[in-house]
């Protein structure tokens, strides 16, 4: 009771509750974006790995009730091979995250988010040959991203936006992927003794908003309306990698 008395009573955790609100949203109806939101306000009120640890538990459970429809349009086999990848990469990503300064954490994962969107709306993607080897490598590289920022999708996200898949399957595979992400560091975290309490309660609290923003995303989410969606997504991220710049306190 003392730990969830303590999370609700730290400096900016209304911050915390808003960014989770948002994360979720765009986690809903895009499938992906959760981090990009989160990470750049939660950098700027925990420290690194105590910020990871509170997206990784609240991100790998809410999303759950978009899972049975992601296994349904999604691609497992494609999906196997980004996690093969992944789980070669995150523990290095991992061990970076013990070293790395709080200030160029905030820095790190507000300009990953920038650079992400920008390469979005510029169109810059992957446009090499897609294949077995190509998908391992995009998670290996997502695993070393995720595991040192707490940002995995980036990696992936580019990966898949120069393909011709349907946005409904690219979305559902970016949904099992990051779940599989967040399983993966939440079980290196515990293995490693690095999973907080006190971030972990806090990532638990920050359940219900971002569960709830989820759901209302994943329900207003209309294939035929995707950019849409899209656009707005990238506009929260953008405001949200800015907000956490470590200019606005020094």
């Amino acid at each position: 009771m003392s730990l969830a008395a303590d999370a609700l009573a730290q400096p900016g955790a209304v911050w915390l509750a808003l960014a989770a609100l948002l994360a979720g949203a765009v986690r809903g109806f895009a499938g992906f974006g959760s981090g990009l939101v989160f990470m750049p306000v939660a950098g700027a009120v925990l420290p690194p790995a105590q910020a990871v640890v509170a997206l990784v538990v609240m991100d790998v459970l809410g999303p759950v009730p978009n899972l049975p429809n992601a296994l349904r349009t999604g691609d497992l086999r494609e999906i196997g091979r980004l996690g093969l990848g992944m789980a070669a990469g995150l523990p290095l990503g991992l061990a970076a995250l013990v070293w790395v300064a709080p200030e160029t954490f905030r820095w790190g994962v507000s300009l990953i988010a920038l650079a992400t969107v920008a390469a979005l709306a510029t169109g810059r993607a992957w446009r090499g040959r897609r294949g077995p080897a190509a998908t391992g490598g995009a998670g290996f590289l997502s695993g070393i991203v995720g595991g040192a920022t707490g940002l995995p999708g980036p990696p992936v996200i580019l990966y898949y936006m120069a393909s011709d898949m349907p946005p409904a399957q690219v979305r559902a595979n970016l949904t099992m992927f990051l779940v599989m992400v967040d399983i993966g560091l939440v079980s290196l975290l515990a293995a490693t003794g690095r999973l907080h309490p006190a971030a972990a309660v806090t990532g638990l609290l920050l359940l219900l908003p971002f569960s709830l923003a989820n759901f209302v995303g994943s329900r207003l989410f209309r294939p035929d309306r995707a950019r849409a969606y899209r656009m707005v997504g990238l506009g929260l991220i953008v405001a949200a990698a800015l907000a956490g710049l470590p200019v606005w306190t020094g």
